[in-house]
């Protein structure tokens, strides 16, 4: 417990915690203060001026994040045999129907993302309980149930994510890894408050994008000048 008590207190004098610091350089502390020695994940935290607890002000959607996530995304398509030529093609990782749908009723859930087409939709219903705690059910307004199947495939295999705000008003979102170049780890985050902004409610008053904060798995987090925030 000391070791860690002591490794925690070198990073934070790296950085000055109550300062916020340009998006750009705001990326640099991150990576100067992410010690894991395995392949860390780079996220961001979006305090938005909206009340969740109206409909009206539930901002939700997905951003196509121009240098992807890093990661090898799990997908199962959840399909007929009349698609599942086009999903396998596109790339998914688990393709069929009622197989699955067997063995997510048992738990399984060994994938990241499911795509599947409107007619399925009912079948997942007595799913909810497996699938919705862990943010795993298929949604229209994510791209997830469509019936272009393949396209939905590569986007996420790209690097498409969806996101929503929780209960306090923030978005969270993985956006990279570390080990990314400074410039696409900008560019990502730029694209996410890009897609934050256009989803700004009409109801919303005041300011709407109030803080931004940039972290790394097991990181503190790093407050971000929203005057160097495009918005």
């Amino acid at each position: 417990m000391a070791l860690k008590t002591k490794n925690r207190k070198i990073v934070l004098d790296k950085y000055d915690r109550s300062k916020s610091y340009p998006l750009q350089e705001a990326v640099g502390v991150v990576k100067k203060i992410t010690t894991t020695k395995f392949d860390a994940g780079f996220d961001i935290a979006v305090r938005l001026g909206v009340d969740p607890r109206k409909a009206t002000e539930m901002v939700r959607g997905t951003v196509a994040l121009p240098y992807g996530t890093g990661r090898d995304v799990k997908v199962l398509a959840l399909v007929g045999s009349d698609k599942e030529t086009e999903a396998k093609e596109a790339g998914a990782d688990y393709v069929g129907l009622e197989e699955y749908l067997e063995k997510i009723k048992t738990g399984w859930v060994d994938f990241d993302v499911m795509i599947t087409i409107p007619s399925v939709m009912v079948k997942l219903g007595p799913l909810g309980r497996v699938l919705g705690p862990r943010g795993l059910m298929p949604n229209p307004k994510s791209g997830t149930v469509t019936q272009d199947v393949a396209r939905a495939i590569k986007e996420v295999k790209a690097g498409k994510i969806d996101f929503r705000v929780d209960k306090y008003g923030i978005v969270h979102a993985s956006l990279g890894k570390v080990r990314f170049e400074d410039s696409a780890l900008v560019e990502n985050i730029e694209e996410m408050i890009a897609v934050l902004v256009k989803l700004k409610p009409s109801t919303a008053k005041g300011i709407y994008i109030q803080s931004v904060f940039v972290s790394s798995t097991m990181s503190p987090s790093v407050e971000v000048d929203l005057k160097s925030v495009k918005q």
